[in-house]
């Protein structure tokens, strides 16, 4: 637990046939744990009386970042009483998905997996949430993001690539919340205040310094889904993430290592692992061709810089008893 700005809660709680003693247990842990200034909402149950949620919070600043697991979560919520606990809620559907209406039930709308929505937590709203629905849940101080969205819920894809950015920080810094310095807290806070501003204005400033790590955190996420393309490149990565290569570039500036020398690393380390298997280890030319290098002996050079071994040296050194990957 970390003491000050940054704390992270964590609560899996069911109550088959107790929705309310279910929530109002997960209420007290949360209220004890990320604090009175983010409250839950007053909640009634839905007809089915079933609660069943599992939740890991980390609390940045004024803002928190939450993950959401729901087997059986229906009902409705009261509104914000008190202007300081005045927030607003984006949700990125993941698994499932999440149905908001009003209370009294004129409209309403479904968001699916794939998709995020962005709401202030004002009015009340009644909603409905299927088995298995997991969702990434940022809680932002409204004074800052509701002028970009007035009383409008707002609706987009969950795979543009200023919500890309915003993932990739906002894992990042559940990964590093312990570890940060309340000025770190604070930096992180900031980004995670403009990544969400880049996501409701479908714009990503790429001038602005406190975004280079999110945008360069991004882009290896993106190139370790993409590593055996042979398409993968500088070019490519910023197509994707829909800015300049020079704005790439100057992100990675900011971390210990060049895209293309990220890139060579990754795909290195997978070659690696494959020299490790204990059936079906291919050949050099293989793992060469594979990983896109030149050719084998191009791969060979990589490798040895890398782990001063040749591959074949390596997988007889660390491979399972039986034939080694040193055919070419």
């Amino acid at each position: 637990m970390n003491d000050g700005q940054g704390r992270t809660f964590f609560a899996d709680v069911t109550a088959p046939n107790a929705a309310r003693h279910g929530f109002d247990t997960f209420r007290r842990g949360w209220e004890a744990q990320v604090g009175e200034g983010f409250p839950l909402p007053v909640f009634t149950p839905g007809a089915d009386g079933g609660f069943r949620v599992s939740a890991r919070a980390s609390k940045v600043g004024d803002a928190v970042i939450a993950d959401l697991y729901s087997e059986a979560f229906s009902g409705h919520t009261g509104g914000v009483r008190d202007h300081f606990q005045d927030r607003v809620l984006m949700h990125v559907l993941q698994r499932g998905r999440w149905r908001f209406a009003r209370p009294d039930d004129h409209g309403h709308l479904t968001v699916p997996a794939g998709q995020f929505i962005v709401r202030h937590n004002g009015p009340p709203a009644r909603f409905e949430v299927p088995p298995r629905t997991r969702a990434k849940v940022l809680i932002l101080p409204a004074s800052l993001i509701r002028p970009l969205i007035g009383d409008r819920q707002v609706v987009g894809p969950a795979e543009s690539a200023t919500m890309r950015m915003l993932m990739a920080h906002a894992h990042m810094v559940d990964k590093t919340l312990h570890d940060l310095t309340p000025a770190g807290v604070e930096a992180a806070r900031d980004a995670l205040i403009e990544l969400a501003k880049g996501v409701l204005k479908q714009e990503f400033d790429g001038t602005e310094p406190r975004l280079a790590t999110a945008l360069a955190q991004a882009a290896k996420d993106l190139a370790d889904r993409r590593l055996a393309d042979p398409h993968l490149s500088p070019t490519m990565l910023a197509g994707e993430l829909n800015v300049s290569v020079r704005t790439l570039y100057r992100a990675f500036a900011t971390t210990e290592e060049s895209v293309t020398g990220y890139v060579r690393r990754r795909r290195l380390e997978q070659a690696r692992l494959a020299l490790t298997a204990a059936v079906g280890r291919p050949s050099i030319s293989e793992l060469a061709a594979h990983w896109q290098f030149a050719d084998s002996s191009h791969f060979i050079r990589a490798f040895k810089k890398q782990y001063g071994r040749t591959p074949a040296d390596y997988a007889r050194s660390n491979g399972p008893t039986g034939p080694s990957a040193t055919g070419s």
